[in-house]
């Protein structure tokens, strides 16, 4: 059950991940009360802005301030008011040791049930990949008594999903959970159209909710499900009966 005391946190490798990938889930969860925290480690200027930088003159400030407020208005549009942007270096990422600490840090602060980030396989993007395991490897420390961070309280491990990658056969996705978006679909569709720096991706994302939606009524047999996004398990699913 999604309420008040239900806690999320999204990390995305770069500025618009999060709602290409999730962000259906995202606005389903707003609109349920949850508590979603996001964290943006890069405005992906480097590798994901191209664009951008196709304009005469271009500078890096100027693609980080696009970038911040389409990402900003995005996340207005899902309703996240909760927002860190970290503003590391994209493509490569680097991830080391301090980075991994500011995570954990953040991890025991917001206590959260669900995590929602990249899955471990992600063709052509590296950053990725790298953010995938550098986020399962801070949950994991997250827990850990040994693992002493002033101020702060270990948490449970949290339940963990994968973004469906762009190249979801070529990364061998596999859809292990199709989430119905269909009631919160206009609004990750607001908030995909913030993003003029990657505009191709608008129609194609579109063609993968309804595509998601389809294996969500194939699979289900509910007709009312019309759009859907699809996200890998880091863990088995636990309980006292299959569901």
């Amino acid at each position: 059950m999604i309420d008040s005391t239900t806690n999320v946190l999204i990390v995305s490798a770069h500025a618009a991940d999060f709602v290409w990938r999730s962000g259906g889930a995202i606005a389903k969860y707003v609109k349920q009360g949850a508590n979603v925290h996001l964290v943006i480690l890069s405005y992906g200027a480097r590798g994901e802005s191209n664009d951008l930088w196709n304009i005469e003159g271009q500078t890096l400030e100027n693609v980080k301030a696009q970038r911040k407020a389409e990402l900003e208005a995005a996340a207005k549009c899902l309703g996240v008011t909760n927002i860190e942007i970290w503003d590391y270096q994209d493509y490569h990422m680097q991830l080391n040791e301090e980075r991994m600490e500011r995570l954990v840090y953040k991890i025991r602060a917001v206590q959260p049930h669900i995590i929602i980030t990249h899955g471990p396989r992600d063709a052509f993007n590296p950053d990725h990949e790298a953010v995938s395991k550098f986020v399962f490897d801070a949950s994991v420390l997250s827990t850990s008594n040994g693992v002493r961070l002033e101020g702060t309280k270990t948490a449970k491990q949290a339940k963990i999903f994968g973004f469906e990658p762009h190249q979801s056969e070529i990364s061998d996705f596999k859809p292990d959970v199709i989430l119905d978006i269909s009631e919160v679909y206009e609004r990750k569709k607001a908030a995909m159209e913030c993003f003029k720096a990657q505009k191709h991706l608008i129609q194609y994302y579109g063609y993968k909710a309804e595509l998601r939606g389809n294996h969500a009524r194939r699979c289900s047999g509910n007709n009312d499900y019309k759009q859907a996004e699809a996200f890998s398990r880091f863990f088995p699913y636990v309980g006292g009966e299959f569901v």
